[in-house]
């Protein structure tokens, strides 16, 4: 069984011409090279995206959750946006 598989691309031109300037500097030996390095970078970056959601905005949106969730508009005694009852005998908002 192979571990390689032929693709068949097309790019704009500017993007053609920055492979074909990658190997003719010497920078990449094909153009094979060139797309799969790109590959790599894309999947590495999409992976620290992933961590990156996974360890630090998920568990801040958690903690804030926790911070603000279903009990803290009677623990604050705020009102949502809209709310013109008056507070009872005051007279007040």
């Amino acid at each position: 069984m192979r571990s390689t598989r032929q693709f068949s691309i097309t790019l704009p031109n500017e993007m053609a011409e920055v492979v074909k300037a990658k190997v003719a500097t010497g920078e990449y030996a094909t153009e094979s090279e060139v797309i799969r390095d790109g590959l790599r970078t894309l999947l590495a970056r999409d992976r620290a995206m992933e961590a990156w959601l996974r360890n630090q905005l998920m568990p801040a949106a958690q903690a804030a959750q926790r911070r603000s969730g279903p009990g803290a508009v009677a623990r604050t005694g705020a009102r949502p946006a809209g709310d013109r009852r008056t507070r009872a005998g005051t007279g007040k908002a």
